[in-house]
């Protein structure tokens, strides 16, 4: 009878090894709650690593903007710098413009043909082309437009004369000369301009 209960236990305990406990619906709904909190943890590492590469990206692109706003600003200040160097005496150009003009005014006036005056003519016109050598060398160009077509950009018309032996708009005569510095027009010619009889 010993035998036969020890095998009755073991069929008793063979059967219940055997059987399956189903969870309870508290252990049900806790094992689908952290499922999804499992997955939910996922998605939101998900979303935090993209919310990360677009701030990276964003991030990128300030410093490219930012380095090429320095390269802006850099190269800004260099033409700044050049301009200056280049135009920096323009102001002093135009204050001397008039000294020229009247050293031109002098050899016109003065009677050369006179034995006495001659020394005199010689004097002012050296010293004129002094002058004019000088500003050479500091990028000023002479604009003496005589016989050449007019140009608004460079010459400014005084007035118009009906000339039938050269061509309409042509500079006939020049009442000033006109100034370039490092080509820029410091003072444009005052011409008289031919137009059609």
């Amino acid at each position: 009878m010993a035998k036969e209960r020890s095998e009755e236990e073991q069929i008793e305990t063979g059967e219940q090894a055997a059987e399956v406990e189903s969870p309870s619906a508290e252990e049900q709904h806790a094992a689908e709650e952290a499922l999804h909190e499992e997955l939910a943890g996922e998605s939101a590492q998900e979303a935090e690593i993209a919310s990360l590469h677009q701030q990276l990206a964003e991030h990128k692109d300030m410093v490219l903007r930012a380095q090429a706003d320095v390269q802006n600003a850099r190269r800004r200040a260099q033409q700044d710098v050049e301009k200056a160097h280049k135009f920096g005496v323009e102001k002093l150009i135009k204050d001397l413009l008039p000294v020229v003009d009247n050293l031109e005014r002098a050899i016109a006036t003065i009677d050369s043909e006179h034995e006495a005056h001659k020394a005199v003519v010689e004097g002012i016109e050296l010293t004129q082309k002094s002058f004019i050598d000088t500003l050479t060398k500091s990028g000023v160009e002479v604009i003496d437009p005589a016989g050449e077509p007019f140009d608004p950009e460079l010459h400014q018309a005084m007035a118009q004369v009906p000339n039938g032996d050269v061509e309409p708009n042509t500079v006939l005569e020049v009442f000033q000369k006109g100034y370039r510095l490092n080509g820029r027009l410091v003072r444009p010619a005052m011409v008289v301009v031919s137009k059609a009889p």
